[in-house]
């Protein structure tokens, strides 16, 4: 049976994002430990591509189903898990990039979606925060996993921020997030 991904952001309410976003019924890889380990030869570039020795990944239902499997432990190191082993995977530089993004509300009221190229589906509020790593914005996805915001996503969010004297500040669901000093 094919795969619908979700329809356009843009078709959506953010009730409806909401509601996809908590109904995604990943799997419990952080209940999983399994003994057997080894190496996925596999690689998730810094631009969000994946790759199986050295071949670009083109199936967008690959790199949904493996991202589903995808864990990062304490130390930093990302596996793919499921119950019988557990694969290591290089990563550059976070696993998920946010491309594109839905808006309702203004100011203080209002509440962002985003789209990840896994077709993974949030709202920034509490559990998904949003940070800044130098000039580069990033948001929380789940356990430790983050998204890099793409440069289109990152130019439609710089029209929300809302500004005082001294910071830039996002806001979403009634939570602000500092975005750093107004240069």
């Amino acid at each position: 049976m094919p795969y619908d991904p979700p329809p356009a952001l843009s078709s959506l309410s953010l009730d409806e994002i909401a509601a996809l976003a908590d109904a995604k019924n990943l799997p419990p890889v952080a209940d999983w430990n399994p003994e057997k380990s080894g190496d996925s030869e596999m690689q998730i570039a810094a631009d969000g591509r994946w790759y199986h020795q050295d071949g670009e990944i083109k199936r967008p239902a690959m790199i949904r189903a493996f991202s589903r499997l995808l864990r990062r432990d304490p130390g930093g190191s990302y596996w793919l898990v499921t119950p019988q082993e557990k694969l290591r995977i290089e990563v550059e530089d976070v696993p998920f990039q946010a491309v594109e993004m839905q808006v309702e509300g203004i100011g203080n009221n209002q509440r962002i979606g985003l789209r990840l190229n896994s077709d993974e589906l949030l709202v920034i509020d509490s559990e998904h925060q949003v940070e800044m790593r130098g000039s580069v914005p990033y948001v929380h996805v789940r356990a430790g996993l983050w998204a890099r915001i793409s440069r289109a996503v990152y130019y439609e969010l710089a029209e929300l921020l809302l500004n005082d004297e001294s910071k830039m500040t996002l806001s979403s669901c009634g939570f602000e997030f500092n975005l750093g000093p107004i240069t």
